[in-house]
């Protein structure tokens, strides 16, 4: 594993939301701060939020993500939430599998101990009843003999980048794979959850990441998906461990990516949601400023 030093990252993320009339807020949740590992360490954080909650606190979810819970007494017509969190990045630039590796070629299989704990993330959770997600995964596979598995991961990660126009999209949610596939466009949440089920139609652990996205002065113009939360994926290998995919801007490994939640499934690394009561009406805008810049560097929050 190649590593490489990157200056200390600090990161803001503030999101207000405006109402016509003071309303009511009911519980948010609230999933911002980076998720600590070996390559990523968080060294400070802060969470403010106005009007101030009648209660705060943390927990970790199935997945092990902090997430924030509010609750509220007060009505407002702006609901401010502001995240600061500095972080340590030692990020790894690319896994190099070696032939000893059991999953350097394709197929492999997983060991019996860790199966049972990867099942959910191998399992494909959309449906694809004409075949077209499995048809267009094994476009990766050579046509004659064993496959090396590192080819497929990073052919799908740079092919996606390649083929498919990124489109900011104003629905909710993460559109269906099949939706991706067809337009061969979407965000970032949307390449992610394509990929992933592409993966797991050839039988291999894939999860959903959320979390940041670097953009430094020399690779400002090559990224897209920044200025917002940023999505990729995670792919599990025997021996390897999880390993980072970002088809959004062909980056193998952690470089420029900040970890914040994985799952299974998009639907569970919201960044935050919450409910407010009041009639429909009420609501104007959703306004959010995320930066993330090297310390010592102005933010413009």
């Amino acid at each position: 594993m190649i590593a490489s030093t990157m200056p200390l990252l600090t990161i803001h993320h503030k999101t207000e939301y405006r109402y016509t009339r003071p309303v009511a807020f009911g519980e948010h949740r609230i999933m911002l701060r980076p998720r600590d590992g070996h390559d990523l360490r968080v060294l400070s954080g802060s969470l403010e939020i106005v009007p101030e909650p009648m209660s705060l606190h943390w927990i970790h979810d199935v997945f092990g993500n902090s997430v924030a819970i509010a609750t509220f007494d007060e009505p407002a017509e702006i609901l401010s939430i502001s995240s600061t969190a500095t972080v340590e990045h030692n990020p790894a630039e690319e896994y190099a599998l070696t032939a000893d590796d059991p999953a350097y070629f394709y197929p492999f299989l997983y060991d019996d101990e860790e199966f049972p704990d990867l099942v959910h993330f191998i399992t494909p959770q959309y449906g694809d009843p004409e075949g077209e997600l499995s048809a267009w995964a094994r476009n990766f596979l050579d046509a004659e003999g064993s496959t090396p598995t590192f080819n497929i991961l990073s052919g799908m990660t740079h092919g996606i980048r390649q083929a498919f126009t990124y489109r900011k999209r104003h629905a909710h949610g993460t559109q269906h794979p099949l939706d991706t596939l067809q337009t061969k466009s979407g965000t970032c949440r949307d390449y992610a959850l394509f990929m992933i089920e592409a993966l797991r139609r050839l039988g291999i652990a894939a999860r959903f990441v959320s979390g940041y996205l670097f953009i430094p002065g020399d690779r400002a113009h090559g990224y897209v998906g920044g200025g917002s939360t940023h999505a990729w994926v995670q792919v599990y290998l025997p021996s390897a461990g999880w390993i980072e995919f970002d088809p959004t801007n062909g980056i193998v490994g952690t470089r420029d990516l900040v970890r914040v939640a994985v799952a299974r499934d998009p639907r569970q690394a919201i960044p935050l949601h919450g409910t407010y009561l009041g009639p429909a009406d009420a609501f104007v805008r959703m306004d959010v400023t995320i930066n993330v810049v090297s310390v010592g560097e102005e933010a413009k929050v």
